[in-house]
């Protein structure tokens, strides 16, 4: 039988339900972004915002220290030392579920 690692563990446990906690304020915040940059969001293709989405926040270090610390900062203290002890493995981990959960969201709605 396959165990998971800590990080899947705590990734499954606690920060899944962070996200899907802030879903509403995730999806605004990042609104927020496309409107400030001016970005025509809505004339794009859907590959195209699929691929938007994804270097928006592998590339955009403002956006995704912001976005991890919507996510830590949902974090009780006696989560915290778990969190801080993987904080590269979870921080990516964290990043890669928001890419996921926006791209899902927002593609389809803009469609």
């Amino acid at each position: 039988m396959n165990e998971s690692s800590p990080a899947e563990q705590y990734q499954n446990e606690i920060l899944r339900p962070i996200l899907k906690a802030q879903n509403e304020l995730i999806l605004g915040v990042f609104g927020h972004y496309l409107q400030k940059r001016k970005v025509n969001f809505e004339k794009m293709n859907a590959d195209a915002r699929l691929e938007f989405i994804q270097n928006a926040f592998r590339k955009d270090q403002v956006l995704r220290n912001f976005f991890v610390g919507l996510v830590v900062g949902q974090l009780s203290a006696e989560q915290w030392p778990a969190y801080a002890a993987l904080d590269d493995e979870l921080n990516r981990r964290v990043v890669n579920m928001l890419i996921k959960r926006v791209q899902s969201q927002l593609v389809a709605a803009a469609s």
